[in-house]
């Protein structure tokens, strides 16, 4: 079973889901809807993805209760500023095809508009459009910049994190302020599965890489949303979840930290 962590504004959310990014029509209307049956209830999507509709279809197509599921859009970077950003919610929901959705993120933080962003995404919440918001790729400056004109304290932090990037300053800031950690690209694509202090583990564990690495972030109280379209793929994911790392073995993975990013840094947009 997959576990759950109690959001800042008291909302339940899965601590293991789906992302789908670089997933296109048929493949990632599949996707989700072979992960929602293997178990997944947490579903990310943005709209930089270009599937919402696939991902709004998929839910319809699968009959099961919207109260079950947790799901997750974006806002693009092209649509910062108040009055775009809420133009640019309300065609998300459109392609949907939602009345809402769970959980409502900026996804970069763009040099221009993040003010006004921030706050569209606060009325959107206040309007019960959103159960949650939040921001992702905010590194410390961001935050700390956040909190000159945000109102509401972010219920998640979605950002690029594994043991190749352990940003535990980060972790510990978000912790203290009530923010959810979310880790995106957190199995490395596939890119440190060859790392020996990765490969003993697996074999002390008879667990594969992925499973070992998911497994590392949901212990140390992390969601995480691995991506795959492959049925194989997502159950292994999904069974990251049947057996626990030490603590031993959690802190020695802390010590992998060499800075290691699949995705930009997001000190770029400072």
């Amino acid at each position: 079973m997959v576990g759950t962590t109690t959001l800042n504004n008291g909302i339940s959310m899965p601590l293991l889901g789906l992302g789908v990014y670089d997933m296109y029509h048929q493949e990632a209307e599949q996707a989700v809807e072979t992960a929602i049956e293997i178990g997944y209830r947490l579903i990310d999507t943005a709209s930089m993805y270009e599937n919402e509709k696939e991902i709004g279809n998929a839910i319809k197509n699968v009959g099961i209760n919207r109260s079950e599921l947790f799901l997750t859009t974006k806002l693009n970077n092209t649509d910062h500023g108040y009055e775009q950003a809420l133009k640019a919610f309300d065609d998300s929901l459109k392609k949907l095809g939602q009345d809402y959705v769970d959980l409502y993120l900026i996804h970069w933080p763009i040099k221009e508009g993040r003010a006004g962003s921030w706050k569209a995404v606060e009325k959107i919440y206040a309007d019960k459009r959103a159960r949650a918001i939040g921001v992702a790729n905010y590194t410390l400056p961001f935050l700390e910049e956040l909190k000159t004109y945000a109102n509401i304290v972010p219920a998640v932090n979605q950002i690029e994190f594994t043991p190749w990037l352990f940003q535990e300053d980060l972790m510990n800031y978000c912790k203290k302020q009530g923010t959810q950690l979310q880790s995106y690209s957190p199995i490395t694509r596939g890119q440190k599965f060859n790392d020996p202090r990765l490969v003993s583990l697996c074999e002390k564990y008879q667990k594969t890489p992925a499973q070992i690495i998911l497994n590392w972030n949901l212990q140390l109280g992390i969601s995480t949303i691995p991506k795959s379209s492959k049925r194989e793929r997502l159950l292994e994911n999904f069974e990251a979840t049947s057996f626990s790392l030490t603590l031993q073995d959690v802190a020695f993975m802390n010590t992998f930290n060499e800075g290691f990013r699949i995705c930009d840094d997001p000190i770029i947009f400072l």
